[in-house]
């Protein structure tokens, strides 16, 4: 019942809901209560409906938990279990070389246990400490030779299939999310692409892996770019990825990690490490 429910703070919002810090009134207990908007509903719906048919335990357990589903209420809303969260912006600055592997590692798990699901990783959806995948309002499942909307991920994480406006991409999409999420980690660069708009944001991820590179991975797919990149691209050659290591985040860069970031930040997303082989790198 929505009446058992009282809204006490504001957590955050989005472009299909607003998430909001409540009080179930009747047991006193502290939830969080996201009220959906439009697509946000039917995607939900969707996603409920399929992962009903993949068995209960969708996520291995590391799933946020839905205690209570009011998608029949005049103002349509998800009732999930309250968990304390660092920001990470802040969590970044002090992660020790232990919790990144510790991080990275878990997220791998739950991204191979959620095998059959697509375009989920950023910091923000995982809640840390006890690692818990929240916000799956855009998640979607994986059919090979389907087109996809390339309107997904938050900007720094958008992988340069999306932003080239390439629909037939998969899973390793989100390899390129956790790649960016290890780069913000190890050198203390938050967001590690840091892009004013979807345009800059390539640009500025040619900046670091090269325009050469960029141009072959897209004479692969037979891409073609919007001519607004002919006035904001540039030449840029690939940089080390040595180059980004400084006094603050040296303890915390090492070969293996290195290797780790390299194939996982590639253009082409057939050549990036699947969840599986990431796992058995040596940097774990």
């Amino acid at each position: 019942n929505q009446d058992d429910y009282q809204l006490v703070r504001k957590l955050g919002r989005g472009k299909y809901s607003e998430v909001f810090e409540a009080i179930n009134i009747t047991n006193n207990e502290r939830v969080v209560v996201k009220i959906l908007k439009g697509d946000l509903l039917v995607a939900f719906q969707e996603l409920q409906g399929a992962a009903g048919k993949l068995g209960r335990d969708f996520g291995g357990g590391r799933c946020l938990q839905l205690s209570v589903s009011l998608l029949q209420s005049k103002t349509p809303a998800l009732v999930f279990e309250y968990i304390n969260n660092t920001d990470f912006k802040q969590l970044y600055q002090i992660l020790t070389d232990f919790d990144i592997r510790f991080y990275m590692y878990e997220l791998l798990k739950s991204k191979l246990q959620l095998a059959h699901a697509e375009r989920l990783l950023t910091p923000v959806s995982s809640l840390h400490a006890q690692l818990r995948l929240i916000d799956w309002g855009l998640a979607e499942f994986y059919h090979p030779a389907q087109e996809y909307n390339v309107r997904v991920a938050s900007r720094y994480f958008k992988g340069p299939e999306l932003l080239v406006d390439y629909q037939m991409y998969d899973y390793s999409l989100d390899m390129w999310s956790l790649g960016c999420m290890l780069a913000s980690m190890i050198f203390r660069k938050e967001p590690f692409f840091h892009g004013q708009d979807n345009y800059d944001q390539l640009v500025r991820i040619a900046k670091v892996l090269g325009t050469d590179e960029l141009y072959g991975y897209l004479k692969k797919y037979h891409i073609e770019l919007d001519p607004h990149f002919n006035d904001i691209l540039g030449q840029h050659s690939r940089k080390r990825w040595e180059n980004f290591i400084h006094s603050e985040n040296r303890h915390l860069v090492s070969p293996e990690v290195l290797d780790l970031l390299d194939k996982l930040l590639r253009y082409d997303h057939q050549q990036r490490l699947t969840a599986k082989e990431a796992m058995e790198h040596p940097y774990f």
